[in-house]
């Protein structure tokens, strides 16, 4: 069985490896990535693993983006993940199985054993897997308070989604702004990545919230967006390689 382990936090990713030894101790660890970036290239520059543990937040970004740039139909996947219960729930039907972090070793044991069993399963094992990979594109809608009324805006009536001041906001096109109750990694989980991408630290944009694209410093792409935001908008150095990718539809 040949893993690859996506963790960021390097004693997190030794006591993984640590665990997978006593519990699959014939098990080849291919190697540890820290991010998307750094994950996509492995993927890209060696065999695809068997099983690969996969964090749900690196340190360039959220690991569904992953799954934008890579295939990953014929390989299994487990979570792992400090998320709370609400997080995880979205996750339960997206993964073979997903672990609360610290991992317990019985725990471990036990998604091992669901891969194993979906693996020995011969008939329509990649149809299985690519069901219970495929983070499903939901269209969640969000339900504003104001005041004493409800409003229900749709993901096509949002242009981005920004953080200040600790809070995060939603503007829709029509330039309103709302805040919301989730943090830009809920929103991460529960937008379509075909149509939304995180930029940076601070900001969720729509594509066709761009209005314009400059290239700016250190091979970054400052943004116009429409309706504007109150403060430049740049994508970071980390995310300019998956922008440029999400831009022209790579998966």
């Amino acid at each position: 069985m040949n893993i690859l382990i996506v963790e960021d936090e390097k004693p997190a990713a030794t006591r993984l490896v640590n665990m997978l030894r006593k519990v699959e101790p014939e098990a080849n660890i291919l190697g540890i990535t820290e991010g998307v970036e750094s994950t996509l290239n492995f993927l890209d520059q060696n065999p695809n693993p068997d099983l690969v543990f996969l964090d749900i937040h690196l340190a360039d970004g959220s690991a569904f983006e992953i799954f934008n740039h890579h295939p990953m139909s014929d390989m299994g996947i487990i979570f792992s993940t400090a998320f709370d219960q609400y997080a995880i729930e979205a996750f339960k039907v997206n993964a073979l199985y997903y672990l609360l972090k610290p991992i317990k070793q019985e725990e471990l044991e036990k998604a091992l054993s669901r891969y194993k069993e979906i693996k020995d399963r011969d008939n329509n094992y990649k149809e299985i897997v690519n069901k219970l990979l495929t983070k499903p594109v939901v269209e969640k809608r969000f339900l504003i308070r104001m005041g004493q009324s409800l409003r229900l805006v749709h993901q096509q009536d949002i242009a981005f989604f920004y953080t200040s001041d600790k809070i995060t906001f939603m503007m829709t096109r029509e330039g309103r702004k709302y805040p919301l109750d989730y943090t830009l990694e809920n929103l991460e989980i529960m937008i379509d990545p075909a149509k939304f991408f995180r930029i940076n630290r601070q900001y969720i944009i729509h594509i066709e919230a761009i209005q314009q694209m400059h290239a700016h410093s250190k091979a970054r792409v400052r943004i116009d967006l429409l309706p504007a935001a109150h403060e430049e908008v740049i994508v970071s150095t980390e995310k300019s390689p998956l922008f440029k990718k999400w831009l022209e539809g790579e998966e």
